[in-house]
């Protein structure tokens, strides 16, 4: 049986469409089947496409089910804030202050920040450091020295990151992955942005060797490298990301430590609004 539901395309982490990273969002997607939802995400070919539910957790506002092309995502970033977006652009009502988010990984709060949505990220599922031989691979797969990488850690909250620093912008932006090399691992990089023209304090790559692909504006591997990068004094407990240039892109996160809680934010434009038959 086919449904005919509602369904808006967004641009997720910047203030002018186009500029962050594109996001599908299927409305009202209950009498969907796994198959269908795994069918249409593939269709799509974005990063991800998610799907709204009805809540099932009793203090949850809504549910939504995250699909790469290839996968289901127990939590993600600019999925969360995208789908969080559209869920109060179709009128819902959040039971408290904050939205409450149902995923696989659990609840996630999101809260309205003037023209901004940020979510409260969720613990990291493996922290720690990076083996030696996951390091080979890193070096081999980003086309670095080993003493460039000045900091490693496992940050994986969902997707497995496992996150490198560099010490300038100029050297995050040089790299031309080699996707064989990184043997399928999701490689966040990061480094400071100094000088006078910067205009955010850190560059961030997202290398998602599941997909081959570079990511746009990835706000759960933001979220991480914010829960490995404050605690260890790498960066002030508020700070701000870009994200995207080497494709174009002018993604920009906001990082906010609140008490022991990472907060991460960033603007939701609707780029495409209509309906989808499945």
């Amino acid at each position: 049986m086919a449904h005919t539901l509602k369904f808006q395309q967004v641009d997720v982490f910047s203030s002018a469409a186009t500029q962050g990273n594109p996001l599908a969002v299927v409305s009202a997607a209950d009498d969907l089947t796994d198959a269908q939802m795994a069918a249409f995400a593939r269709w799509t070919n974005l990063s991800e496409t998610t799907f709204l539910l009805r809540p099932t957790h009793p203090e949850a506002d809504y549910r939504v089910r995250i699909f790469t092309t290839t996968r289901e995502l127990p939590f993600a970033g600019h999925p969360t804030l995208g789908s969080c977006f559209v869920w109060l652009d179709d009128g819902g009502a959040a039971k408290a202050q904050e939205v409450v988010q149902e995923c696989g990984a659990g609840l996630v709060r999101i809260r309205r920040d003037g023209s901004r949505l940020a979510f409260c990220a969720p613990p990291l599922l493996r922290s720690g450091p990076v083996e030696d031989e996951v390091l080979t691979s890193l070096v081999a797969g980003l086309g670095v020295r080993r003493e460039q990488i000045i900091g490693s850690q496992w940050a994986d909250n969902g997707p497995g990151w496992v996150a490198v620093m560099l010490a300038s912008r100029e050297e995050v932006l040089a790299i031309r992955p080699d996707y064989a090399a990184l043997k399928g691992l999701n490689v966040g990089i990061v480094a400071p942005w100094t000088g006078p023209d910067a205009e955010a304090d850190f560059e961030v790559r997202a290398l998602t060797g599941d997909l081959n692909a570079e990511d746009p504006v990835t706000g759960s591997l933001n979220a991480s490298l914010a829960q490995w990068l404050i605690p260890a004094g790498l960066a002030p407990r508020q700070y701000t990301t870009r994200q995207g240039t080497v494709l174009g892109h002018r993604g920009r996160v906001s990082i906010e430590q609140v008490g022991d809680q990472i907060w991460v934010g960033g603007e939701v434009q609707t780029c495409i609004a209509g309906s989808v038959t499945l």
